[in-house]
Parts: structure tokens; sequence; C-alpha cells
């Protein structure tokens, strides 16, 4: 893995097939752009059947999905995007999550190495780091009765923070797993004017790019190769993008920033994310954002 893209977060597929924005055809947009690593952000906790477990419909979907990002020669990560509603209830997601890890795992257990699986997005709430630590050796020793070898990525409680990092505890002995960790810093430029953020939601024209602001993403990553090296550990940058309301001049420039300081560390990195208001690719003219892909890969 090098340089990746989140896709699928919201995409009208999921309820709608006919209605889907990414095409199987994407794959090779993103592939010949310079991309090599997809990670498909997925929720079956709202697709499950009557037994608990993903319905045939959604896994049918995902099955294509995934042939078709690995046929475009790409790495492809199975994310486990449920993360606000394991944020609410610690048992009822380890149940749910093991329903799902218990389908996934045993159904994708002889495809080839460039399948990663993620068991959950940006753990938080009353998934604490102690009861995250927990959690996650759970589905590890689940995923491990078929995929022995399988790469697994998991990131920290706290929503997957650098800061967050240190209380990440994996079993020493599986050299299996990949940390990941995301990076939306500083919160007041980068998610400016989302309606999600309280203390972000009412800023605007917020610029970014001084000495000070360029210095203090080096000394973040500084951190985070410090953690990898100490570990013994590879990490995975899984997001970092700059909400649409950004300073467009000031967002492609951070945007570029964190890539270039990433690689620098020896971080593969996914942008987040292709569609929606983070967009680095205009689905309604079928072509990449030009400033956001030259941003993302240099040589575009």
């Amino acid at each position: 893995m090098h340089r990746g893209m989140n896709i699928l977060d919201d995409d009208p597929m999921w309820r709608d097939p006919a209605r889907a924005r990414f095409q199987p055809r994407h794959f090779a947009r993103l592939a010949q752009a310079g991309f090599d690593t997809v990670r498909l952000n997925l929720h079956p906790f709202k697709h499950l059947g009557a037994d608990g477990a993903p319905d045939a419909a959604w896994l049918a979907t995902l099955d294509g999905l995934v042939k078709a990002g690995l046929g475009a020669g790409l790495t492809v990560i199975v994310d486990e995007h449920d993360d606000t509603l394991c944020a609410r209830d610690a048992d009822g997601c380890l149940k749910t999550l093991r329903a799902v890890w218990g389908t996934l795992a045993p159904r994708y257990r002889n495809a080839p190495d460039r399948l990663l699986f993620e068991i959950l997005n940006e753990p938080h709430g009353v998934l604490t780091a102690a009861v995250w630590n927990t959690t996650l050796r759970n589905l590890i020793a689940l995923i491990r009765a078929t995929n022995p070898e399988r790469n697994i990525v998991i990131g920290p409680a706290d929503m997957n923070t650098v800061s967050a990092l240190p209380s990440l505890d994996l079993p020493e002995s599986d050299r299996h797993i990949i940390a990941t960790v995301h990076y939306y810093t500083p919160v007041r430029f980068t998610l400016q004017g989302a309606s999600w953020v309280p203390s972000a939601k009412d800023l605007s024209g917020v610029a970014w790019g001084s000495d000070t602001e360029v210095a203090a993403v080096v000394h973040d990553f500084d951190r985070v190769k410090a953690w990898s090296d100490a570990r013994r550990r590879p990490v995975f940058l899984g997001e970092f993008g700059a909400y649409e309301k950004a300073p467009t001049d000031s967002r492609t420039r951070w945007i570029a920033r964190v890539a270039r300081v990433a690689e620098a560390h020896g971080l593969p990195w996914a942008y987040w994310q292709m569609d929606t208001d983070f967009a680095a690719y205009d689905f309604d003219r079928d072509a990449w954002i030009a400033p956001m892909l030259q941003a993302l890969v240099p040589s575009n």
C-alpha cells in the first residue's frame, strides 16, 4: 500500500443499486490515477438478516466490489464503518461485529492477501481504550480461526486519533496486524463549516499553511513513526481530509502537505474521500477534480 482512497461511504448503491454513483469501472480509474489501495467504507449493521448476519443481497454487492477492486490490481480494505452505533452499546456492538466478521472472514478466507480486514472504524464513546482493547482481541481470535495470516487493520479508541495511539494494545505475537490512525488536525481548519462538529460548524474562511502549522504536522507524524518503530508495527493513515467549505488554496495545500509528510515517514495513506463533501472526484462529470488529484498524486 502507498496511496489510497476511501470510497462508498454514502453511495446510494446500498439503498438502490440502480442509483449507484461509484461503478466497478472506477477501480480502474483509481489505478490509472496513481492509487493502489481502496478502503471500502461499509455499514453492514443496516443490512442484517433474520439471523443477525449481513443479508444475501448486501453480501452479493460486496462480493462484486471486492472482485472488481482486486481485479484492477488494487489492495482492498474491507472497513467495518458502523462506529456511530457501536459508540452507544459496547455489548451489542461486539455481538453484531462477531456476526459480521463471523460471516465475512470465512467468506473471504481464500482471497488474495491484497484483501485486508479493518474490524471497526474509529471506535469511540462507550468503546473506551480499555473496552476496545478487550473487544479487538475477541474479534482477532474470531478472524484468525479462518484467516490465520490475513492482515488486519486496527486503530485506537478515541476515533483513531494520533494522540490515542499509545493506548492501543495489540497482541505482540500477531505480526499480521497493521495499526491505523486518522488525521484531521487542526479541526478548526479541516472541518470548518461541518454541521456535525460543534467546535467548527460556525467557522468559515480559516486559512492554513504557516510555518508553525506545517511544523505541527511533521511533529505529529514524528510521534506516529516513533510508535511504529518502537513496536515494530506498520501504521496506515486510513483517513485524512479537508471539508469542502475550507478555502480551496489552503485545502489543497493541507492535503498535499499531509500526504507528503506521511510518505516521508513511511506511512501509506487513504484520502477521505472520493465522493460527497470531501470529494476528490466529480461523479456528475465523471472526472477527477484536478487540484485535488494534483495535491494527492503530484505526477498528475
